[in-house]
């Protein structure tokens, strides 16, 4: 049994409900729910406050302080942006954690390219544009984009549902404030996360977080173990939630 708290952090265009599978099977698998915390980032199923511009650094920031409340080193695990802010954390402030995992820290790669739907995004007009057609289309469009992305249906309709103008003005301002060479940059400093065990994730069929040599010339550089996860999507934690909490089970046990 874990008894290390385990703090999940989702990413774009999401809310916690994206962890919902795997929660179930870690639960079946001993980690008790009470030891595994959800943290929303705001204006992903959380309230955008007054003031808050949604930069990459400020959700690094929002992440320090919620993991200050927690008040232990926690095992802390992130998807899609929540993985990127687990990777900031990891770099900047290590002594929170026990360990992290991430699936997406190819995009702290040199090399990386921001795939196409996140460059229309940094672009103004275009990025609007997309933003009110995506999140203003009736909930059964919003769920069908989602499960032909790869997420299981009765998640994609729990997200879908969620999704609404403030995350749109989320997903503007995270992505401009992350336009190229600001990650290049941020991934300078990987080698710092290395001061705590790091996991990065594979899952082959995700295309939007860099390519192979990418992921794992990040994660070798990150000092992080690897743990492909083949035949699966971006969305492996609803694709094959099992296999995620074997991985991540597996993992804790030698930390």
């Amino acid at each position: 049994m874990n008894a290390v708290p385990a703090v999940f952090v989702h990413g774009n265009p999401e809310t916690a409900a994206v962890w919902d599978p795997l929660l179930a099977e870690l639960d079946r698998a001993g980690s008790p729910r009470a030891g595994l915390i959800c943290l929303s980032p705001p204006g992903f199923g959380a309230p955008l406050p007054d003031g808050f511009g949604a930069t990459v650094g400020e959700y690094r920031d929002w992440l320090i302080g919620a993991l200050e409340e927690v008040g232990e080193p926690v095992d802390l695990v992130g998807h899609d942006w929540g993985g990127a802010h687990v990777v900031n954390v990891a770099v900047s402030r290590p002594g929170l954690l026990r360990s992290w995992t991430s699936d997406v820290v190819g995009i702290f790669d040199r090399d990386y390219v921001w795939h196409e739907l996140a460059q229309r995004w940094q672009t103004p007009g275009d990025g609007e544009a997309d933003v009110a057609e995506r999140f203003g289309a009736a909930v059964e469009t919003r769920t069908a984009t989602l499960v032909e992305r790869s997420m299981s249906r009765p998640v994609a309709e729990q997200i879908a549902a969620a999704q609404d103008e403030t995350m749109g003005r989320a997903v503007l301002a995270l992505y401009r404030s992350a336009a190229q060479p600001v990650m290049a940059e941020l991934g300078h400093h990987l080698e710092h996360a290395s001061q705590r065990p790091g996991l990065a994730l594979i899952a082959t069929e995700d295309h939007m977080v860099g390519t192979d040599l990418q992921r794992r010339r990040a994660a070798r550089r990150a000092g992080a173990r690897v743990e492909t996860l083949e035949g699966l999507g971006h969305w492996w934690m609803t694709q094959d939630p099992a296999r995620g909490a074997r991985a991540l089970t597996a993992f804790w046990a030698k930390c």
